[in-house]
């Protein structure tokens, strides 16, 4: 999968995509979790990706997948041991993204002390909308997060509600994995998850970003 820096029109290759599960304090608490003390990270393959106007597709293992709204950060100028300070530097982008869960799948993982890697790395489990240079998003805190799904509105947040914010995000993720251009972090879900069904539209939006729109087959 390739990007296309808004900004310098170079191409860039998608090597990781990080995500950060409960980084809401609501949506830990509708899933029955705890708020985490460290950033809960988790990875999805680069195949997972589908662009706006693209398809989801359910898989036949799963029964009950939801839509999770999320910001999404593009990283630019990669490193290790990245500081918080200096953190927000290292963001080439912004847009509108969907972690898409086979929710079956991962409660099932979870009572068995497994991984559930395979409950978020279906193909097209990882919708990324069109990419908004980070120097035209003022504050990544400021900002409204919503999916509607057939015109509803089933999610509805504010990234000022973050418990880890994107710089700690980037700085830690960086401790881990080298950090690298066109790499991809998925911050987190406000509550009101849901499922989806074949023959759904969903349109997820964020504040100063444009749409991104699906639809599930």
């Amino acid at each position: 999968m390739k990007l296309i820096n808004p900004s310098t029109k170079e191409h860039l290759h998608v090597g990781k995509v990080l995500c950060i599960g409960r980084n809401y304090a609501r949506h830990a608490a509708e899933m029955g979790s705890s708020v985490p003390k460290s950033p809960v990270v988790f990875l999805k393959p680069s195949t997972a990706i589908v662009r706006t106007q693209g398809t989801v597709v359910l898989p036949t293992m799963s029964s009950d997948v939801h839509h999770e709204v999320e910001l999404v950060v593009v990283i630019g100028p990669g490193g290790r041991n990245i500081r918080e300070s200096e953190a927000l530097d290292h963001v080439m982008a912004y847009a509108v993204g969907l972690d898409m869960t086979a929710r079956d799948l991962q409660s099932e993982a979870k009572k068995k002390g497994k991984p559930w890697s395979i409950a978020k790395g279906f193909d097209t489990f990882a919708p990324l909308g069109p990419l908004v240079p980070a120097h035209k998003v003022a504050d990544p805190h400021a900002l409204t997060l919503s999916v509607k799904v057939n015109g509803i509105v089933r999610q509805h947040g504010h990234t000022g509600d973050m418990i880890f914010t994107v710089a700690r995000l980037i700085s830690y993720c960086s401790r881990v994995f080298t950090l690298e251009p066109g790499d991809l972090l998925y911050t987190g879900t406000p509550e009101g998850v849901g499922p989806v069904m074949s023959g759904d539209h969903l349109e997820a939006d964020c504040t100063g970003l444009p749409s991104l729109t699906v639809t599930v087959v």
